[in-house]
Order: C-alpha cells, then structure tokens, then sequence
C-alpha cells in the first residue's frame, strides 16, 4: 500500500480524532478544578462546602444539556451542536482569565459573605458546563453513524482519550501554578477550544452519512423516551448507573483533598495519584471488547465491583504511604474506566433505534444528574464530620450498583432487549 492510500485510510478517521480532542479538552478542563480546591478555599477563603456546591452547579448544567444536546442534533445537525459547545466552554475557560479582585463580598443568604472573585469563578465553571455538557450524548450518535461496523473501537477511543483529559488536568495545574498562575492554564484551555471547534466545523460534515431526521427535522413524542422506562431491566439498570454516577463523581471532586486529609501525603502527591486515577483509562478498550465475548452484564459487575473495593480500600488503608495509596486509587480507575464502554454498549443495545439519540440524551441526563449533586453532599458531609464518612456514603452506592447489577442478571440477559 502507497502513502498516499495509508494517508487516505488514515484520513477516515479525522473526524473520530477530533470529536475525541475536543471530548479530552472537554473533561481536562472539568477535572482541572478539583486539584484547585485547595488553592481557591485559600484564595477566596470559602468553603469545601461551597467548593463542592460550585462544581455541583457546573456538573447540573453539564447534566441538563444532555437531553437538549441530543434533540437539537437531530434538528441542526450533530457537528453544529459540537461547534457550539466547543465555542461556550472555550468562552468560559476564558472567563477565567483575567484574576478578578478578592472584593467586593457578597452577602448570600445561604452561604454568608462571598468574594466577588468566586462568583465570577462559578460563572466561568458554569459555561464550562454548559459547553461540555453539549458533547458526549451528540458525539456517541454521530461517530455510530461514521463508523457503523467499528462502534464499538470508535467509542473505546472515545473515552480512553477522553479519560486522558483527566490525566492531563493535574499534571497540567503543577505545571501552569509554577511558572505562572491558574489564570494562564484556562488561557491554554480556551485558545486550544477554539481551534477545535474551527477544525470541526473544517472536517468533520463531510463524513457524517446524513439521516431522515437531518432533512426532515422531525422530532419524536417525549412519550416514547418515557416508555422505555416500563421495562423493568431498563430502568434498573438506569438506577445502576445512577449509583455508580454518584460515587465516582463525589470520589474525583474530592480524592486530592481526601488523600492530604486522611492519607495525609503532600498536596503534590496527591495530584500525581490524582493523575493515576485516569492513567488507567486505558482499560476500556480491553472491557469494551472483552464484553463483546461474555456478555456485557458479566463486565459490568466485574468492573463495578473493583471500583467499589477500591473506594472502600481508601477508607480501609487510611494513612498507609503513597504506594499503597496508588494501588488503591488504580484499582478504582481501572474499575471505573473500565465500567463506562460497557455502559455504553448495553444502552445502545437496549434502546430502540428509532428513540436511541434522545433515550441515551434522558438516561445521561439522569445519570449526570445524580454525579452532579454528589461533589456538594460530600462537600456539606466533609465539613461536617470529615472526609471518611464521606466516602464511605459513596462506597455504600457503589456498592448497591453492584448489587443491582446481579438483579437486572437475573431478570434476563443481553440478548433479551428493552
């Protein structure tokens, strides 16, 4: 084969390669705050509780958009959707430019005096959230539609690039913090969004196969999205991701606080084993093919079961050294990367076609919606009484989706579809 054929095979897949950097710009800008944590409660002087809050709201907006996101791609067209919320998350990165002073403060009624500078920091979180928030659900149905027999590979890069952004976030924060300020990493952030999205807008239209709904602008009843929540398996597995939604985002709002607090190592190691946690990321496209074979239940328990064990290890080892720590914090990845291609997989297989774009568009929006509220109540708990009891609350609903993962098992396999 010449080069210029490989250049062309490669070519086939541009619009995977950008639809998947736009998703890693997209969750390394969302887990670049968690590491900051500890700077803004110093620099602002608020709250672990009102830190949690924040990246509540940002993760509640992001959750809300995946219904919209899906239904407006049916109607203007998947490529449209991604511009635009590459182009609002970039605008809020850049909103987070320029410092703002720690004055004047602001009296809420429910959280006392807060300086001006968090509030503008909760309005740049907020369209960060509200940008990304237009991505995922949207970019699942079009890379389906450009590469129908290669779904499954397509999506396993997908995430595993995108995981990377998670990667990339802390290292990045050391990095940006000392050679100059967390101001200038939201500067690398926004500019590199805007050329995303100009590359999109380049490339990507030319290799989506258009569809009935694209022409037409047909939309569907909201009843039939409803309906697929009488099936009991579906629902139930809704409620598994639902748990599993609200452990792992509590866990990665929080585990560089947790990890000083309790495993008590310095604020740099605990962002390297931050960092470890999307490391193994790479897991996903072993489960995402490895459910192919043995069906995709029997992954799912497996992966969701380690996740759970690696959150209940962190309260188990308590104070126990940095490797003991990593092993813990890998095992939690490796478990929960490696639950989300499955995820995915069985939901596509479930969800009619006719109703799929907006069936996955509602039980993402629940599901972020239930990782949304998690970072607060861990937030409000760890003031409270502490980070152990915290994350025990988020072992406890990892577990229960285990649980409930062995009961959609026994009511019916794979083959049996909602």
């Amino acid at each position: 084969m010449g080069v210029a054929a490989r250049l062309g095979r490669l070519s086939e897949y541009d619009a995977l390669a950008l639809t998947a950097l736009v998703w890693f710009l997209a969750k390394f800008l969302r887990y670049a705050f968690p590491p900051l944590f500890p700077r803004f409660g110093v620099e602002f002087g608020v709250s672990n509780a009102l830190l949690g809050t924040a990246y509540t709201v940002m993760m509640t907006v992001y959750a809300l958009m995946q219904f919209p996101s899906g239904a407006l791609a049916d109607r203007l067209g998947a490529t449209k959707v991604i511009v635009g919320g590459g182009l609002v998350a970039a605008a809020g990165a850049l909103w987070l430019v320029v410092p703002v002073p720690r004055g004047p403060v602001f009296a809420l009624p429910w959280a006392g005096a807060v300086p001006a500078g968090f509030l503008a920091l909760v309005g740049g979180m907020v369209l960060v959230g509200l940008g990304t928030g237009a991505h995922k659900t949207v970019a699942v149905r079009l890379l389906s539609r450009t590469y129908p027999a290669r779904t499954g590979r397509a999506l396993g890069v997908l995430d595993t690039l995108g995981a990377f952004g998670g990667v990339a976030a802390p290292a990045a924060v050391v990095l940006f913090t000392d050679v100059a300020d967390w101001h200038a990493l939201f500067l690398a952030g926004g500019l590199a969004g805007v050329g995303l999205a100009a590359a999109v807008l380049a490339r990507v239209p030319r290799r989506v196969p258009p569809t009935p709904t694209d022409a037409d602008g047909g939309g569907t009843p909201a009843g039939a999205y409803l309906a697929l929540f009488r099936d009991r398996r579906f629902a139930l597995f809704v409620l598994v991701t639902l748990c599993f939604s609200f452990g792992y985002n509590g866990a990665v709002a929080f585990l560089p606080s947790f990890l000083v607090a309790v495993g008590d190592l310095p604020t740099e190691t605990a962002n390297l084993l931050y960092s470890g946690l999307f490391v193994v990321s790479l897991v996903q496209l072993v489960t995402g093919d490895l459910s192919d074979r043995v069906g995709h239940l029997r992954v799912i328990g497996a992966t969701l079961a380690l996740a759970a064990a690696g959150i209940a290890g962190l309260l188990v080892v308590g104070a126990a050294g940095p490797v003991v720590l990593g092993a813990v914090v890998v095992a939690f990845g490796l478990g929960s990367h490696g639950f989300r291609p499955v995820r995915g997989a069985y939901l596509t297989a479930v969800i009619p076609d006719e109703v799929a774009g907006g069936g996955l568009g509602v039980v993402r929006t629940l599901l972020m919606g239930a990782g949304a509220l998690s970072p607060a109540v861990v937030g409000v708990i760890a003031d409270a009484s502490g980070f152990a009891p915290a994350f025990g609350l988020l072992a406890a609903a990892m577990a229960l989706a285990v649980l409930l993962t062995g009961v959609v098992a026994v009511l019916g396999d794979d083959a049996t579809a909602a």
